[in-house]
């Protein structure tokens, strides 16, 4: 399999250490955050712990079976962050923070289609994208931005307020933009300005002391917390740091047991006894962490915000554009035909209609994206290999391992930030809203948003190639999706 450990950092730059590579420097700054993270929110602790027990007990009891998509030194270690910010100078300067740690923003996510309610927002993901890269160390970040220019949440004197309230902050130090530019530049930093780099990065991401203005907050409250969350402070902040797990339905039941209440349901496909594919998400419910509020008379007092919670995450298969639209269809069908608190029975009848029980079926009906690699201890039999991918796989040529799904699912993003928020927030879906797309945020960040099924494409043809090299075909003949 290409999946290989990701390496466990301390966070801490070796003492003399000459240089630190992009991935070094990327796996440095995950396992500092993830400390920091603990520090802010300690459920978050005892959300790593669980997870780690969990993936333990997996691993006991399924053995090679658990390490399918990925050895357990890598799903021990992973993590996704998630951030947002309010403006698309700030989303650049993300970029350039990310690019120094070999992230590059991956996919289009419009929260604001996906959610009921008023979730203004589109997204993107920052994360390495090169297989090698993934197995060193695969975080990546979900970055959301603020939409002002939508008129269904904001009218235009709210516009203005926001976007010159955001106008006037700074969330990334100078020093910090400039030890992002040169790591990017040269691949890399010397211990000493490596060190400096972490501290302010990981700094920039600190939840700040600074109080919040009460009746600013309140006001973008009233549209959406999340917004409240972007444009109500001076600052940005980790909003949830997600562990990977191996058995998320077990992960729920135990962190339930420990007293944690988490949210209603696990977002994503259902369990189900075939294979696992995209990506299945819960949390525990946002807690409240003190701030200090300051009054309309200037006054600061003690307060509390609700913002932050403790996501988790169990990954699977990459599915093919054919298989996402058949996803995509499933997911309308379970919208159309009955309630919320039965959507999860439903999903599991139905899921056997839409997808095969065997990662063989998925990959020879093209519904999901494998490496292939030549199958070098094969018997002898005096026949010649076939030119199409279904046959290879049948007699053996060939086998089929599995891509993890890297990336994000819309609706479930939504429906985490939706079940983490005391209110619905307000919107006005008689009004046209803005147009943001992939291209315009591309602009945006300074940077292509690359296509996540264009990336899971490119890695399974490139192994198609070396094994049609390897058996002297011209190609492999992969037929089109069922």
């Amino acid at each position: 399999m290409e999946h290989q450990a990701a390496r466990e950092v301390s966070g801490t730059v070796p003492q003399g250490a000459a240089w630190l590579t992009p991935w070094q420097l990327r796996a440095a700054f995950a396992a500092r955050l993830s400390t920091m993270y603990g520090r802010e929110v300690p459920a978050y602790t005892t959300l790593v712990d669980v997870s780690r027990e969990v993936n333990e007990d997996v691993l006991r009891e399924r053995g090679a079976d658990a390490e399918r998509l990925g050895a357990i030194g890598r799903v021990t270690a992973e993590r996704h962050g998630a951030i947002r910010v309010g403006t698309p100078a700030e989303l650049a300067q993300v970029g350039r923070v990310f690019g120094a740690l070999g992230m590059r923003p991956v996919g289009f996510y419009d929260l604001r289609e996906a959610a009921a309610s008023a979730v203004p927002v589109v997204s993107t993901a920052f994360r390495p994208v090169d297989g090698v890269e993934l197995a060193r160390n695969p975080f990546r970040v979900f970055t959301s931005l603020l939409t002002p220019a939508d008129p269904r949440f904001f009218d235009a004197d709210l516009r203005a307020r926001i976007e010159r309230f955001l106008g006037e902050r700074e969330l990334f130090p100078a020093e910090l933009l400039a030890l992002a530019d040169r790591a990017e530049a040269e691949q890399g930093l010397p211990g000493g300005d490596a060190e400096r780099f972490l501290q302010l990065a990981v700094g920039a991401f600190e939840l700040s002391p600074e109080p919040v203005d009460r009746a600013w907050y309140e006001t973008l409250e009233r549209v959406s917390a999340v917004a409240a969350d972007i444009g109500g402070v001076r600052s940005t902040h980790i909003n949830h740091l997600t562990p990977r797990v191996l058995d998320i339905d077990e992960l729920y039941r135990r962190m339930t047991e420990r007293g944690v209440r988490m949210i209603d349901a696990i977002q994503g496909p259902p369990k189900w006894d075939g294979p696992d594919v995209l990506l299945r998400q819960t949390s525990f419910r946002a807690l409240d962490e003190p701030r200090a509020m300051r009054q309309p008379d200037g006054s600061v007092v003690p307060g509390a915000l609700r913002v932050r919670f403790g996501e988790v995450e169990a990954r699977g298969i990459a599915l093919s554009r054919r298989g996402r639209a058949r996803y995509d269809e499933l997911l309308a069908r379970l919208d159309a035909e009955g309630p919320a608190d039965t959507r999860a029975d439903r999903a599991r009848a139905l899921w056997p209609d839409h997808f095969p029980r065997t990662e063989h079926a998925l990959a020879a009906r093209g519904l999901a994206h494998f490496t292939y690699h030549v199958v070098a201890d094969r018997p002898r039999d005096g026949r010649t290999p076939p030119q199409d991918l279904p046959g290879l796989l049948r007699e053996g040529w060939v086998r089929a391992d599995p891509i993890v799904y890297e990336d994000f699912l819309p609706r479930s993003a939504a429906g985490i930030f939706q079940s983490n928020l005391d209110g619905s927030g307000t919107r006005k879906d008689d009004e046209a809203g803005a147009v943001y797309d992939s291209d315009w945020l591309s602009g945006a960040v300074g940077r292509d948003v690359l296509d996540p099924f264009a990336l899971y494409e490119g890695q399974q043809e490139r192994s198609l190639g070396r094994v049609a090299q390897e058996l002297r075909l011209d190609r492999v003949e992969v037929p089109p999706p069922a």
